[in-house]
């Protein structure tokens, strides 16, 4: 069990526990399920009658040019360590070039002391920087008033989580995930910046994606399976009886390949959806953005990084995303992002049976659960 903090609150104390958690590998397995990446490969293209200058990696994301379609997803906030982390992350993304995300904002309206540990846009003035909230938050906070915290922090987007399974293992969270959809709903209508609504580890199905969409979201991050696993992150800080109930969910979820994969070439969310969950490589990008990912992130591995050697060791973590990315790029011929999506992949027979049955499950299930519109 991760000590206290020296926080202010419980919910302090939580972030600065998660963080705990995260970092420590020896100690805590977070990482669980499978992405469904690693049954993908590139076909290799021996004359790609290309130059690397000629490459292009840019994309346009939340308003902004930026040299990479790679992201710093949220993972952290409203701690001493959050802070501190997240202020070397956004050095990082400020030499690199690319966005990132910031842990749930919800702290800031019980300690609006802590306004500086969201308030980075100083630090990176180049690059977008979103915000990230709680999906419950939107059904219950006022939306003028986090409107309002939007424009103070001046921030490029924000990101609205979804993680009822992370909820259910906290013996504070929350029980009631009623209205929900309609909330995020009313907010994205409102809102002065581009919403971006992400799970936690658990991916979206393409239902509910397409009626988020419909709904007035800019961006869906799936943010699947096959990484932190945030109902194992809160078993460390549980009782045995609760850790032996999380132990069951160390497989579940959708895997953000095969979510990828079952929103190929969809018009409603082409250009709209975003990878994470479990990406850990150069090629997981590569592969992400070849099936339709519009751009990629990565969390545990910017939050490790920065930990063992801040902001430096980020950027070159990101350096070596890039060179892997350029590589895949020319050997099959891409000399654009958009050229990726070239049909030069290779899916194994167990990959495609897992997209049609994703794609047949989730078209048959027309239960309660469905949100309006899906």
């Amino acid at each position: 069990m991760p000590g206290r903090s020296d926080d202010a609150g419980p919910l302090g104390e939580r972030k600065t526990q998660h963080l705990e958690i995260c970092l420590d590998e020896t100690r805590y397995q977070v990482e669980t399920g499978r992405s469904g990446l690693e049954h993908l490969s590139f076909l290799h293209q021996a004359l790609p009658e290309l130059s690397d200058d000629e490459l292009d990696t840019s994309i346009e994301f939340l308003g902004t040019r930026i040299r990479l379609p790679l992201f710093i997803s949220s993972m952290t906030g409203g701690s001493e360590a959050g802070y501190r982390a997240n202020k070397e992350l956004v050095r990082a993304a400020q030499a690199a070039r690319i966005p990132v995300g910031m842990g749930s904002i919800r702290i800031l309206f019980r300690k609006p002391e802590v306004f500086d540990h969201f308030a980075f846009k100083t630090i990176a003035p180049d690059v977008p920087i979103f915000a990230n909230l709680g999906g419950v938050q939107t059904r219950e906070m006022k939306h003028h008033e986090v409107f309002e915290m939007i424009k103070k922090l001046e921030v490029d987007g924000i990101a609205i989580h979804l993680n009822p399974g992370q909820e259910l293992f906290q013996s504070d969270g929350d029980r009631d995930f009623r209205g929900v959809f309609d909330g995020i709903r009313r907010f994205a209508e409102r809102c002065p910046v581009p919403v971006i609504v992400k799970e936690t580890g658990f991916g979206i199905e393409p239902r509910v994606a397409r009626a988020l969409i419909n709904a007035g979201v800019s961006y869906i991050d799936l943010a699947g399976s096959g990484g932190t696993n945030w109902v194992q992150v809160e078993a460390y800080r549980a009782t045995p009886a609760e850790r032996a109930a999380a132990e069951e969910f160390q497989d579940w979820g959708y895997g953000t390949g095969v979510l990828l994969g079952a929103l190929e070439k969809q018009p409603e969310t082409e250009g709209r959806i975003l990878a994470s969950g479990g990406l850990r490589t150069g090629l997981d990008m590569a592969k992400s953005l070849a099936l339709g990912a519009h751009a990629a992130g990565y969390a545990l591995p910017f939050i490790r990084a920065v930990h063992e050697g801040g902001a430096e060791q980020a950027v070159a973590l990101v350096e070596r995303y890039e060179k892997v990315l350029r590589t895949a790029m020319l050997l099959t011929g891409s000399r654009t992002v958009a050229d990726l999506r070239n049909g030069r992949l290779m899916r194994s027979p167990a990959f495609g049976e897992a997209v049609q049955t994703l794609r047949s499950a989730t078209t048959q299930d027309a239960g309660g659960a469905t949100p309006p519109g899906a």
